[in-house]
């Protein structure tokens, strides 16, 4: 379990420490809750101790799980389905939602190989932004580098040579 200053993954919002564990009174039962500030957003956010794997908060990823999430990244031979942006668009956010970096990096690829055929629709860049951010600050975070480094790995993995925006 964790402990205080811990740094895990809350998903969805991305890298979180953990501030505190305090009990908290809610309807006449005392609960014991993780206190957790997300790094990128400073959003504190409360979540009960026995709730934590259905929230599926987690730790950062390990050298391995990074690179899973760069080969990831680097597949380029994987057929694009033509649903509807819609459907596709709920189905990455569930991905997204999943909390798990590699379905994160899914979703980027995806974007990623789509956006070389066509344009992206304004949901589907602000997703592609969702998800590269997401993964830049858990990769910074886990291997101690600045953003605009752990950004310029993933955009070499996804065949991009230009430099991360400021």
């Amino acid at each position: 379990m964790f402990k205080v200053g811990d740094i895990v993954v809350y998903p969805a919002h991305g890298v979180a420490e953990v501030e505190s564990v305090e009990d908290r009174e809610i309807s006449g039962h005392t609960t014991e809750f993780f206190i957790l500030k997300v790094m990128d957003s400073q959003m504190t956010v409360m979540v009960p101790v026995n709730n934590v794997e259905n929230v599926g908060i987690r730790q950062l990823l390990d050298a391995d799980g990074i690179e899973k999430v760069m080969d990831i990244l680097k597949e380029r031979s994987i057929p694009i389905d033509n649903q509807t942006w819609n459907r596709r668009y709920r189905e990455y956010m569930e991905k997204i939602k999943s909390g798990s970096a590699f379905e994160i990096a899914y979703v980027l690829r995806d974007l990623n190989i789509l956006k070389r055929g066509k344009e992206l629709s304004f949901g589907e860049r602000k997703m592609f932004d969702t998800a590269k951010n997401l993964l830049v600050n858990e990769i910074s975070t886990a291997k101690k580098i600045v953003k605009k480094d752990a950004e310029k790995l993933m955009l070499k993995a996804m065949g991009k040579n230009d430099t991360p925006a400021e």
